[in-house]
């Protein structure tokens, strides 16, 4: 067990690579955390950008997909982490996200030979148009009704040894958010839903998991 200090240190701990991540954005994500801030919308912690970028680099992915609500931190990492190559699709079901997202991709168009294509869609009706075995890595964000459609379609979309990424595994940015998954007595609606998709991806021998207290908690399932 960990004491009171453990506790406090760790905190401390999580203030100072968040800081440190922060301070080595580069400007292009910079620029996508002034435009999720212009539009309105919650940018991600610097740290769990640059942890979505490392993922990129460690599967070689060559065709990646995120989904989310204004997502532009994620988005503008991933672009980094294909280092000008491949292919990204942001999906998105609201309109001011999408929105900002294309602003964004029209602004790095000219810097970058990856494919950047931002759609305005639910991820259930979207995702089951993709072709299947054709994506190395799925990062998954934002408004609770994004997480078990991915998941639903992930093992057929994903090649062998590619990756599913959920982001606010804690369930600590959600709105009316009540600690998440460190409050057993918070049944906010993402909270619940966070249970049930990590205790089903545990369960399911497609997949190899393990889950990080990064920004605000990531889980990442391999399909084997």
């Amino acid at each position: 067990m960990m004491d009171k200090r453990t506790y406090d240190n760790h905190a401390k701990a999580w203030v100072c690579i968040e800081d440190h991540e922060a301070a080595r954005e580069p400007q292009s994500v910079r620029r996508a955390r002034e435009l999720a801030t212009q539009a309105e919308l919650s940018p991600c912690p610097a740290s769990e950008g640059f942890l979505l970028a490392a993922f990129a680099r460690m599967t070689k992915a060559t065709s990646a997909i995120v989904v989310g609500t204004g997502s532009l931190v994620e988005t503008a990492q991933l672009v980094d982490g294909l280092d000008g190559a491949g292919k990204l699709t942001a999906v998105d079901s609201s309109a001011a996200g999408v929105a900002a997202i294309r602003t964004f991709f029209s602004a790095i168009d000219d810097t970058t030979r990856t494919t950047l294509r931002a759609v305005n869609a639910a991820p259930a009706v979207f995702l089951q148009r993709l072709n299947g075995n054709d994506y190395d890595l799925i990062v998954v964000a934002g408004d609770a009704s994004n997480y078990m459609p991915v998941l639903e379609q992930a093992p057929r979309l994903l090649r062998r040894g590619g990756a599913i990424v959920f982001t606010d595994a804690l369930a600590m940015r959600a709105p009316h958010a009540k600690g998440g998954l460190t409050n057993p007595a918070d049944r906010g609606k993402k909270a619940v839903l966070m249970r049930e998709l990590l205790e089903r991806i545990e369960d399911d021998e497609r997949f190899t998991s393990a889950m990080t207290p990064t920004g605000d908690g990531v889980f990442i399932a391999v399909l084997r």
